[in-house]
C-alpha cells in the first residue's frame, strides 16, 4: 500500500503500509540510492493506533525524512492521526499526541507534510478553517488556527491543501469559499514563522478554481488545481504569482483532481483525474502542457492512490489502485 514519495539526500524514499489478507495493516517505509533497489525501514510505533498506520505523507529537511499517518478507529471511526520522525538510525518513530492536537470535535483533515530552514509544517484543516502544524524537529508538532488569515472570516472560507518551504518562511495553497458562492477561488499564504499568515486570493473572476498540489521548481514556484473543467497552474516567480497554462478536461462528471506533482531539472510533471480517468502532464514552464504516456493505467478512483516525486532528471510514479501498488522511474523531459 505505497501512499507518497520523496527524494531527501540523494536516496529515494516511498511511505504506506503493509495489508495482511483481512485487511489489517501495519506501516511501512522503503529506501533507495537509485529508485530501483529497495529496502525496507524498521518501524517503531508508540502507540495501538500507530502500530495500525497507513503512512500518506512524507516530507525532507537536513537529510532525514518525516512522514504522518492515521488509522480509523473509536466509537466513531475517526483518524487517529500520528506523526513520524527518522532517527539516527535510519528507522522511523511514531510521534504520539493527544487526540485533539490533530483530532477532536474541530477535526476536517490532515494534509501533507514539509520540511524547511525553519523546521516542519503540516498542512490541514479545521472547523475554524485553513491550519498549519509546527515543529523545530519533528519530535512534536503543535496547532496554528483560528488565527487571522487561516480562519473563517467575512472574505469567506479558506482551505489548505498543500505547503511548500520558500526562502521567507512557509506557503500554503489552496482555495477560499466567498460568502454567499457555491464555487472557490485560488489562494495562497505566507508566512515567515508559521504563526503570522498572510492570505492572498489569486483570483475572483467566477471560474471555479483552486490549487490543490505546489511544488519549487528552481527558482519558481508551481502550483496547480482545478480551473473550471479541467486544470490550470499557477507560477510564482520575483513578481507574484500569475495565471499560467491551463490542460485537460473533466469527462468523467467529477471535478479535477490533481493526484502528484514533481519537479525535474527541465519543468514539472502532474498527474490528474477527472474521476473515470487519470493521465500525465509534462510542462517546461508552467505555460505549455503536453500529455505523457504513463507506464501503467492510473487508477482514477477515491480510494486510489498515484503519487510523483522528481530529482534532477530523474521522476519516481507510484501506483496503486487497491490491488498492490507498484512503483515506476523515468528520465524527463523525455518524448
Amino acid at each position: 500500500m505505497p501512499r507518497d514519495a520523496v527524494v531527501c539526500a540523494g536516496r529515494w524514499y516511498v511511505v504506506g503500509a503493509l495489508a495482511d489478507p483481512s485487511g489489517a495493516t501495519r506501516p511501512a517505509a522503503w529506501s533507495s540510492p537509485d529508485a530501483s533497489t529497495w529496502t525496507p525501514l524498521r518501524m517503531t510505533a508508540r502507540s495501538p493506533y500507530g502500530a495500525e498506520n497507513v503512512l500518506s505523507a512524507v516530507g525532507c529537511r537536513d537529510g532525514r525524512i518525516a512522514a504522518v499517518g492515521a488509522k480509523s478507529g473509536g466509537v466513531h471511526g475517526n483518524p487517529r492521526v500520528s506523526s513520524w520522525r527518522q532517527v539516527a538510525d535510519g528507522s522511523l518513530v511514531e510521534v504520539p499526541a493527544e487526540f485533539e492536537l490533530f483530532g477532536g470535535p474541530d477535526a476536517v483533515n490532515v494534509g501533507r507534510i514539509v520540511g524547511g530552514r525553519r523546521g516542519w509544517l503540516i498542512a490541514g484543516n479545521r472547523a475554524s478553517g485553513a491550519a498549519a502544524w509546527l515543529s523545530l524537529d519533528a519530535t512534536g508538532f503543535g496547532l496554528v488556527s483560528g488565527v487571522p488569515g487561516l480562519a473563517v472570516d467575512g472574505a469567506g472560507r479558506p482551505w489548505a491543501a498543500d505547503a511548500a518551504a520558500v526562502p521567507g518562511g512557509w506557503l500554503l495553497v489552496g482555495s477560499v469559499l466567498p460568502a454567499g458562492r457555491a464555487d472557490v477561488d485560488p489562494a495562497v499564504w505566507a508566512s515567515a514563522d508559521g504563526r503570522v499568515w498572510r492570505r492572498e486570493v489569486l483570483s475572483t473572476d467566477g471560474v471555479p478554481e483552486d490549487l490543490q498540489r505546489v511544488v519549487p521548481a528552481g527558482e519558481r514556484l508551481v502550483a496547480v488545481g482545478r480551473r473550471g473543467a479541467g486544470f490550470g497552474a499557477w507560477v510564482a516567480g520575483a513578481d507574484g504569482w500569475r495565471a499560467a497554462g491551463g490542460f485537460g478536461r473533466a469527462a468523467g462528471g467529477a471535478p479535477p483532481r490533481v493526484l502528484g506533482l514533481a519537479a525535474v531539472s527541465g519543468g514539472v510533471l502532474v498527474a490528474g483525474s477527472d474521476g473515470a480517468a487519470a493521465s500525465l502532464w509534462f510542462s517546461t514552464d508552467g505555460d505549455g502542457w503536453s500529455g505523457r504516456r504513463a507506464p501503467v493505467a492510473l487508477p482514477a478512483g477515491a480510494d486510489a492512490t498515484v503519487a510523483l516525486a522528481g530529482s534532477g532528471d530523474r521522476v519516481l510514479l507510484l501506483v496503486d489502485g487497491g490491488a498492490g501498488g507498484g512503483v515506476w522511474t523515468a528520465r524527463l523531459p523525455a518524448g
